[in-house]
């Protein structure tokens, strides 16, 4: 188990309010966990900038009716099979499916997989969702 570690912190009156107001939003059990949850946060984002190893999700909302739409996702994610860790696809209605790639490699990487599948014509939504190995934060 890590060492735990005691610090304090000065911060105006009013900030600190804002804050216990989000931590109870949030439903954090106390400020040490909701500052822990934002230092893992920026962390995470330092790694997406960064060369790190990271992992995320893509999720996809198309029509499948749109033309060449099923090959293009197919083919987009056949090219970058090296960071495709594994795909679900979920048929929402008659039109509207809901694809998710679950991704892990370097974060260059992953965000052109996302971009390329983003772009596709007849992508309606696509998001990442930012995660990291865990391999770097405690």
């Amino acid at each position: 188990m890590s060492e735990l570690v005691r610090f304090g912190v000065s911060l105006e009156k009013a900030l600190l309010d804002r804050f216990d107001v989000l931590i109870r939003e949030k439903q954090y059990t106390n400020r040490s966990e909701a500052l822990r949850d934002l230092i893992r946060r920026e962390l995470v984002q330092k790694e997406w900038q960064g060369g790190s190893d990271v992992a995320g999700a893509i999720t996809l909302i198309y029509d499948h009716h749109k033309r060449d739409i099923l090959r293009m996702v197919t083919d987009t994610q056949h090219e970058f099979q090296q960071v495709i860790i594994s795909t679900q696809h979920i048929h929402l209605d008659h039109h509207n499916c809901l694809e998710i790639v679950a991704a892990r490699g370097k974060a260059g990487e992953v965000r052109k997989l996302a971009d390329a599948l983003r772009s596709i014509k007849g992508v309606r939504h696509a998001t990442l969702s930012m995660s990291s190995t865990g391999r770097e934060i405690e």
